[in-house]
């Protein structure tokens, strides 16, 4: 069984994650989303909200892909997560170059940690290329409309959360 662990934030689960995910499932029979506790970050939603929103937003797309989809909370190294959960692939998403020089490096760390496990870069749809959840909150702080970057789900949370 090839396992994959797409690791992030997800503060919130953007459309952005979810191509990503959706085309992950392609490669792999079980993909866990490694949802980082990164209190670093201060995200915004708890680690449990974050938890939750990704278990509702990977709900339908295991059911269309057929991929069993699950949500590991971790705190740990990511290498050392992929070990936990049994991954033989880290997937890893790029938006824009900027993002590849970070990625590089990781990726460089982490086969000097264990070589066996394979990172694998998927570039978004190019729609959804300059989606962050950094920016996504930013704009729902600033009354902005969130409609093309979040699903209507996430939406109302990220709403109520705001206030």
């Amino acid at each position: 069984m090839r396992v994959g662990l797409y690791p992030g934030t997800f503060d919130p689960i953007t459309l952005g994650h979810t191509d990503i995910i959706r085309r992950a499932c392609a490669l792999v029979d079980r993909l866990v989303i490694g949802v980082a506790i990164n209190t670093g970050k201060g995200p915004m939603f708890t680690l449990e909200e974050r938890v939750a929103m990704v278990e509702e937003e990977c709900a339908k797309l295991s059911a269309e892909t057929g991929t069993e989809i699950v949500a590991h909370p971790f705190e740990n190294l990511l290498i050392d997560c992929a070990h936990d959960v049994g991954a033989q692939i880290i997937v890893r998403g790029l938006r824009a170059v900027t993002d590849f020089e970070y990625e590089y490096q990781m990726v460089g760390m982490n086969r000097a940690m264990d070589s066996s496990v394979e990172t694998v870069f998927l570039m978004a749809e190019a729609k959804y290329q300059a989606i962050a959840s950094k920016l996504v909150k930013e704009i729902a702080k600033l009354d902005g409309d969130v409609s093309k970057f979040v699903t209507p789900e996430v939406k109302e949370k990220l709403l109520k959360k705001i206030g």
